[in-house]
């Protein structure tokens, strides 16, 4: 059968989901193209492929947000027509999307009932869904209190809350996209068991990831696609992640960081005594104290929550500093609410921010109107009377469309439009361009794609390679010891150690991150 994973099972009666010749075209773009697909029952299926390869338009097709063009959807075995969610989730399917489909000001009762009460009253839904709540967690690992505010939760309780939503509506076939993408390492470890367990019970998963980590481990078959096109299913156990990039991508991709070893030049920015105390009077920088050189990358990690993102947003103008001093090449920077990014920008700073949606991009505009977001007054980009020269960004951004392969290759496309990985690129050949003295990375290549995290990760090291300086935030631990020169490891607000990324290892690094420095301890108890 054509898509069919081999090894899994004995034939179509044994397929929880089978999806043949799907094609959905979203105007010139055509997103899928003849689609074949098996997931066995009670199985872990991966789906790879680059960022706009067209795996969550798939996953929104089976889910009931699109509307395939041609081809048809079985479930258990029979054909089954989904016009909508609802219809979906009648089918026994259930979707966790990448952005989460929440209402904050809700609680996480409330969220799971939402859509799926018993009537008009409220009252014994609410009774009902708490009792059944109760027996999820339990029986999931799923631990999440009923009536906190889904606002206030931590990403990966979020998380719970969805998966909780979808067990509740009796799913047995659960589509994750990118599900790890802005959880912790502990936070992934405890999803997985979760998976696991739901596997066990007999539930199917679907999941979406470009973390090849990810897909050799928890996979029982991995499909990939590129382009629009499925290339090939594989059983987990019987490839290699080489294998699996090579066919993401269409040519062989390297799994390591290439690059010379570093040249620090004189110090680009020194911070001294910064502290923090946020509108709550939660203190979230502790008197941090770092330099960093041109030339270099100083690397930054920590579990999220520590520290880190503060500590960007002060560097780069977004919010004021409570105490606390920043030299740039020597100069003050001023770190009063007087400041702002474009001042950042037009003393050199530039900045990737982490949530490329919050901060980075606005959705709605053009591909083309992005492109110089921030940097709309320089005057390549103005026209007579206060206007903006239309043209000249436009061809400013087929430019960077190009030297930075981002797809579509379209500078009219709405920017929502894009996979996430061609939006960070969008975000990236923006601040990159400008050949900034100073770099402010945030988790440069959440939600991206393997061939797109190279591709980022050589640019980067271009940079460091001009004489450029570099601050990189990342929760990976693998992406900040593969690029970073230097690591410094944040723990509640504070530095809880520097090492030589030469020199150090993944448990040490761990045991900074949960505030434990053995070289400090050893000195320590030697005087």
């Amino acid at each position: 059968m054509p898509g069919e994973s081999p090894g899994l099972g004995s034939g179509a009666g044994d397929l929880a989901i089978e999806l043949v010749g799907i094609s959905k075209s979203f105007g010139p773009v055509q997103a899928n193209r003849d689609i074949d697909l098996a997931v066995h029952r009670g199985t872990i299926h991966g789906i790879v492929g680059e960022n706009g390869a067209g795996k969550s338009t798939l996953m929104s097709i089976l889910y009931g947000f699109y509307q395939a063009d041609s081809g048809e959807i079985r479930v258990n075995g029979k054909p089954t027509r989904i016009p909508d969610s609802l219809a979906a989730i009648r089918a026994g399917i259930g979707m966790v999307h990448q952005h989460f489909m929440l209402v904050e000001p809700f609680t996480v009762l409330e969220n799971v009932v939402l859509g799926a009460e018993d009537g008009a009253l409220l009252r014994p839904s609410l009774a009902k869904a708490r009792a059944e709540l109760k027996r999820l967690e339990r029986e999931y690992e799923l631990d999440v209190s009923p009536d906190a505010v889904v606002g206030e939760l931590s990403v990966g309780l979020q998380q719970r809350v969805e998966i909780l939503k979808a067990l509740y509506r009796e799913c047995d076939i659960l589509i994750l996209d990118e599900p790890t993408g802005v959880l912790t390492p502990a936070e992934a470890d405890h999803l997985f068991r979760i998976l696991e367990h739901l596997k066990s019970e007999g539930k199917t998963i679907i999941l979406i990831t470009h973390k090849l980590r990810e897909i050799m481990a928890v996979t029982d078959a991995v499909s990939v696609m590129r382009r629009g096109e499925m290339v090939k299913t594989l059983t987990t156990s019987e490839t290699s992640p080489a294998e699996i990039a090579e066919l993401m991508v269409g040519r062989r991709v390297l799994l390591r960081v290439e690059k010379a070893p570093a040249v620090p030049g004189p110090a680009m920015l020194d911070v001294e005594g910064l502290r923090l105390v946020d509108e709550q009077g939660v203190e979230r920088l502790r008197g941090i104290g770092l330099t960093l050189r041109a030339g270099e990358i100083l690397g930054v990690a920590g579990v999220a929550g520590n520290g880190q993102s503060e500590l960007l947003e002060v560097l780069a103008g977004v919010r004021p500093a409570t105490s606390g001093s920043v030299r740039l090449k020597g100069a003050p920077l001023d770190l009063s609410r007087s400041t702002n990014a474009g001042d950042r920008r037009e003393a050199g700073i530039a900045h990737i921010p982490e949530d490329r949606h919050r901060r980075g991009l606005v959705m709605a505009f053009d591909e083309w109107e992005n492109s110089c977001l921030g940097y709309q007054g320089e005057a390549r980009f103005r026209g007579p009377a206060l206007t903006l020269d239309r043209t000249a960004i436009r061809d400013h951004a087929r430019e960077a469309i190009e030297r930075f392969d981002i797809r579509p290759a379209s500078c009219d496309l709405k920017t929502a439009n894009f996979s996430g990985g061609n939006q960070q690129k969008i975000v990236i050949a923006r601040e990159m361009e400008r050949d900034p003295d100073v770099l402010l990375v945030g988790q440069p290549t959440r939600g991206v794609d393997i061939g797109a995290i190279e591709f980022i990760h050589r640019q980067i090291v271009a940079l460091r390679d001009r004489g450029k300086a570099i601050l990189l935030v990342s929760v990976e631990l693998d992406e900040i010891r593969a690029l970073a020169d230097r690591i410094i490891v944040m723990f509640d607000g504070r530095i809880s150690g520097e090492r030589l990324a030469a020199e150090t290892d993944e448990r040490e690094l761990g045991l900074l991150m949960a505030g434990i420095d053995l070289v400090e301890h050893a000195q320590t108890a030697s005087n």
